[in-house]
């Protein structure tokens, strides 16, 4: 991943079009190194999470290009490279496995990241999820304690248990996210020595119960009958 970093630091500090375009080279190459990775992680995921088999690269990578119609910051490009690997790709709504490589050592702009979870689940999801935590709680903890070196994202986190769930479930902690999502800031150390596949499957491996809680939530709500 050295190479990617080295792509993306530059980027990093010349975020205009003169620079990225002058730099195109470094930009496919960077980019190609990156999809080339992704494909042995979505084969390795594979091996031990069935609901990924047959995805392919661009399922789950994305443009490098900003959307900047709606942000006080109008730097064209992304200062990372990310991939989503979840059942039926990016676009399924589904909960998956996020890796994403930066310069910086942490943070979302430009930072290393392991993630697995949404960050967007469908109000109808989140409330199966929430009532699946309150009467089966247990599970929940057991799964988030069983991915060892992350944690709950705890952006958006309520103060207070939501209407319709009891205050005094003992889970009800869990009740307060809005996000169900496990993160981890590995630092670039963990990106660039070698070793990279097998200790992101090791990682990720151990979010599979998480990620099987979530989905199961966000599935049921689209059928539940």
């Amino acid at each position: 991943m050295k190479e990617v970093i080295s792509f993306l630091a530059g980027l990093q500090a010349n975020n205009d079009r003169e620079w990225f375009n002058a730099h195109k080279d470094d930009y496919r190459a960077a980019q190609q190194r990156f999809n080339e990775f992704t494909e042995a992680l979505i084969a390795g995921i594979s091996s031990f999470d069935g609901s990924v088999s047959g995805l392919q690269v661009k399922d789950c990578t994305y443009r490098i290009y900003r959307d900047t119609r709606f942000s006080n910051d109008k730097s064209p490009y992304k200062c990372h490279m990310g991939a989503f690997i979840c059942p039926g790709g990016k676009k399924s709504g589904m909960a998956g496995y996020y890796f994403q490589v930066g310069p910086d050592d942490d943070g979302y702009d430009a930072g290393n990241m392991l993630a697995s979870g949404h960050y967007c689940i469908e109000p109808a999801a989140l409330r199966v999820l929430r009532e699946d935590i309150t009467y089966g709680g247990s599970d929940f903890a057991d799964a988030v304690a069983a991915a060892k070196g992350f944690e709950l994202d705890e952006e958006g986190k309520l103060k207070r248990v939501p209407n319709g769930y009891p205050k005094d479930c003992q889970w009800a902690e869990y009740l307060k996210f809005r996000t169900y999502c496990l993160v981890k800031s590995p630092g670039r150390t963990y990106v660039t020595r070698p070793g990279l596949l097998g200790r992101l499957l090791e990682d990720f491996k151990a979010t599979k119960p998480f990620l099987d809680f979530v989905n199961r939530a966000i599935a049921y709500s689209r059928n539940p009958d």
